[in-house]
């Protein structure tokens, strides 16, 4: 077969070229040592020591590699890296990938042991806030930590959160607290019931203020709960007060209750019933009050007798009063009658509180009205009752000039004081008011000492009246300040700008200005507030426009972030640019600063959420290329330690280039590498190939020198046998010419049956036809001769001078047959078996011309 030819083939089949034994011996003895060193760095496997001195020593690449895969300690990596640096760049490459990956977990566990001390530090912090667990929760986020880790803090990060949730209970409960102790003051309860409760929730609240989350609480909760404590406790004395009252009240008249009603005394009972503590209005004071209603109706009239003139400070004694004489007065109704019975309880009322002003009225309103006769009792009770106010209005008319004497010594004291303007006024005015509630309930004031007072107070008033003119200057002032912005506002809003950036500011500045005006007239500021907020509206109301248009816009650069593809390359290129477009949406018109931070969190979100995926596809994409690379090493671990079976060349090359088939099929099914070991895995897998593609060129060339020789000697002996039929030296026995050709190395089929055939036919010659056959032969030369020729012309190779003339005609005829169209042209192996074929006398000439077409065509055919 023509496809094993070899380039050079040697004149004599059993003579090998020394050069080529050599270089076979030479390969033999480097495959045998490249073997024994692979199988040494397979043996290293479990001994990461003895694999490391093995790659410093080792000469052959490959073995060099399958031994670096078993290393994986970081000094021994070091070492490896640092000894193949200049070495073996592969090697050096692949210890450099696994320190970067041990580099980079040991940063990962320091970083998930960072997150689990923070988070134990937090858990040990009396003021434990969310936001803190919040942090914890987005830097461990972006950690990839161990099982270990991961469980160690996912049990901290439960106790944290056991934490916040106590802390969320305790507040509710102090505040719910809080609610309870606001809502007894109006419960309605008996002080009984209003004192358990609240003790119910004193002891709760010192439950609460014993928790260990207690730190975490808001301040104004313990401040709010005393509030409402307080609240809570004054009703509660309230009413206790209340029921202290309604229990003496009811106990007299209990005991009065049980003595005879003809021992009793009206006004005995009257006095001892007004002496008592008064009770509140309620159904309970009235239930009373008609108890004691009732037993004064049962008790007998009282005895009359007449007023005694009293001295102030001294003990007044009632002795029986002079009877007056008898009056006529007209008659009166029953309802006046009732309505003066009423006006004197409420007067002797009024005295028995010390109310001098009331009871005043209450006098001017008996003397005015019409009551028409009085009993005896009546009008002792009337002499008895207006005693009693003129010893009162005494008492009072002396104790107001001495509270009078005392207030203008405090006015004339004030300057001294130097008190605060607002204050000073506010002193002033308390002067004046408890000046005029004297007029009213101890009389006029005497003139000198009126005026005294009023020049005291005056002039205690001055500095203040000075300092309240210059506030109201200020006042004025402001608002012509007022004024004047909101002229500037409504003169912007009339422009109709589109430099929204601008009017942004500006809105800014006169919404601050405003804010700093100071104070205005009450009567001015609620107008000018108004006149404002109109022309701040008209201002705002286009920009507001804007903002919906730019939030909008920002918007929907968040949503194209969501939308980006984290794995494609041009990722980081477009956020980016999504990024400067976010920038100068900023700069061109800037949001409400809460609402352009709240965007600005979803976008910084997004776009960190982009490249955590990106990290996350990133550290996936490597430890898959790296596991391509792994593949692909094996492969070609398998293509530089695969050993060829011996055999049949045959065989072996099919064995040879079925690995090299399934190896290509397998690397081409690996994905892609790391980028830096990309070229050098390449190189290695071509070099591994070319390898077994030399190991199959070899075989192949033997065995195609092998064919080129065992042609040439068959083509030898059928010349040579034809040779001796034509000079009738052939003899007749064809049995030593069959062992001669039997003795040769058999051809390939197709070349064996071709030359057999014209074998045979010399063979058959013997003896009586060989007169036949030697005319056929000579007849045959002429279109050997043709054939040769035209070969020659095809290979390229020189016929000599005698066929020059005839080769430049046969040039044309090949040509001219090359052109047709229609015809497959034959190849030269073709045309050389044709030759090989013809049964045509030979020369030495044309046999030496068919051996050079012999190794032409079989060296350059593949």
């Amino acid at each position: 077969m023509f496809e094993f030819l070899f380039k050079r083939s040697a004149s004599k089949p059993s003579a090998p070229d020394p050069v080529v034994a050599e270089q076979a011996a030479a390969s033999a003895q480097s495959a045998s040592r490249r073997a024994e060193q692979v199988a040494r760095a397979h043996a290293v496997a479990g001994d990461e020591a003895a694999a490391a001195d093995f790659i410093v020593s080792s000469e052959f690449a490959d073995a060099r590699l399958i031994a670096a895969e078993h290393v994986h300690a970081l000094p021994l990596l070091e070492k490896v890296r640092q000894a193949m640096r200049n070495t073996d760049r592969r090697v050096a490459k692949l210890m450099q990938g696994r320190i970067d990956l041990i580099r980079h977990q040991a940063a990962e566990t320091q970083r998930a042991q960072a997150s689990i001390d923070t988070a134990g530090r937090l858990l040990n912090d009396d003021k434990l806030s969310p936001n803190q667990v919040a942090e914890l929760d987005r830097q461990w986020q972006v950690i990839k930590a161990t099982p270990e880790l991961a469980t160690a803090f996912a049990a901290a990060r439960a106790a944290l959160a056991a934490r916040l949730e106590a802390q969320v209970l305790l507040q509710r409960a102090v505040i719910d607290a809080v609610a309870a102790v606001r809502a007894l003051a109006a419960s309605g309860q008996g002080a009984g019931e209003l004192a358990q409760a609240l003790a119910r929730l004193d002891a709760d609240h010192a439950q609460h203020a014993q928790s260990p989350e207690r730190a975490s609480l808001p301040k104004h909760l313990e401040s709010d709960f005393a509030q409402a404590r307080e609240q809570a406790q004054s009703a509660l004395q309230a009413l206790q007060q209340h029921q202290a009252v309604f229990d003496a009240r009811q106990a007299a008249l209990v005991d009065w209750q049980a003595q005879d009603a003809v021992t009793l005394d009206a006004d005995t009972l009257k006095r001892a019933w007004q002496a008592l503590p008064r009770l509140p209005e309620s159904p309970l004071s009235d239930s009373l009050q008609q108890q004691f209603a009732a037993l004064l109706a049962s008790a007998p009239a009282p005895v009359q007798a007449a007023p005694v003139a009293a001295v102030p400070g001294e003990a007044v004694e009632h002795a029986p009063a002079p009877r007056k004489p008898r009056q006529e007065h007209a008659p009166v109704s029953k309802e006046e009658a009732e309505q003066f019975v009423k006006t004197l309880d409420s007067m002797e009322a009024a005295l028995q509180d010390g109310l001098l002003h009331v009871a005043s009225e209450h006098d001017k309103t008996l003397r005015d009205s019409k009551h028409g006769r009085l009993t005896p009792a009546q009008s002792d009770r009337l002499a008895h009752v207006r005693a009693q106010f003129k010893q009162l209005a005494d008492w009072a008319r002396w104790g107001g000039n001495v509270s009078r004497e005392e207030l203008v010594k405090a006015g004339e004291e004030l300057p001294a004081q130097q008190l605060p303007m607002a204050e000073l006024a506010k002193k002033v005015g308390s002067l004046r008011e408890r000046w005029k509630s004297l007029d009213t309930l101890s009389g006029p004031a005497p003139k000198s000492l009126w005026e005294r007072f009023d020049a005291a107070c005056s002039l205690a008033y001055a500095p203040a009246a000075q300092h309240f003119k210059q506030l109201a200057e200020e006042r004025h002032g402001n608002a012509a300040k007022a004024q004047e912005l909101i002229a500037e506002t409504a003169a912007l809003a009339a422009e109709e700008s589109t430099d929204w950036k601008h009017i942004a500011s500006a809105s800014q500045r006169l919404r601050q200005a405003w804010t700093r005006l100071g104070t205005i007239d009450r009567k001015e500021k609620k107008r000018l507030d108004t006149e404002f907020g109109a022309a701040l509206d008209a201002l705002s109301k286009p920009l507001e426009t804007q903002r919906q248009i730019e939030t909008a816009r920002r918007e929907q650069l968040i949503v194209e972030v969501g939308l980006l593809k984290p794995s494609e390359r041009n990722t980081v290129d477009m956020l980016k640019a999504l990024q400067d477009k976010w920038q100068e949406l900023a700069k061109a018109l800037p949001l409400e600063r809460r609402a352009e931070q709240a965007l600005w969190q979803r976008f910084r979100a997004a776009c960190d959420d982009i490249f955590a995926k990106r990290k996350e596809t990133a550290h996936a994409a490597d430890h898959e290329r790296r596991e391509h690379l792994h593949a692909r090493v094996a492969l070609c671990a398998s293509l530089e330690t695969a050993v060829v079976p011996e055999g049949d060349d045959k065989a072996r090359t099919a064995f040879i280039h079925h690995l090299l088939r399934d190896t290509r099929a397998a690397w081409n099914a690996t994905g892609p590498v790391p980028r830096a070991s990309e070229a050098n895995i390449e190189q290695r897998y071509q070099a591994a190939a070319a390898g077994l593609q030399a190991q199959a060129d070899a075989i192949a060339e033997r065995a195609g020198a092998a064919q080129v020789n065992a042609l040439r000697d068959k083509l030898r002996l059928t010349q040579a046998l034809e040779t001796a039929l034509i000079e009738g030296d052939a003899g007749t026995d064809g049995a030593i010419w069959s062992e001669r050709w039997s003795a040769l190395p058999p051809l390939d089929a197709q070349y064996e049956r071709s030359l057999q055939q014209r074998f045979a036919a010399a063979q058959a010659a013997l003896g009586e036809g060989a007169a036949a056959y030697v005319q056929q032969l000579q007849a045959g030369q002429a279109r050997l001769l043709d054939e040769v020729l035209r070969l020659e012309i095809v290979a390229g190779v020189d016929s000599g001078a005698e066929f020059a003339r005839d080769r430049l005609k046969m040039q044309v005829e090949v040509l001219q047959s090359s052109l047709k169209s229609g015809q497959k042209p034959l190849t030269q192996v073709s045309q050389l078996m044709q030759l090989c074929a013809i049964a045509a006398a030979t020369d030495a000439r044309t046999a030496s011309r068919i051996e050079t077409l012999l190794r032409r065509i079989g060296g350059n055919v593949k």
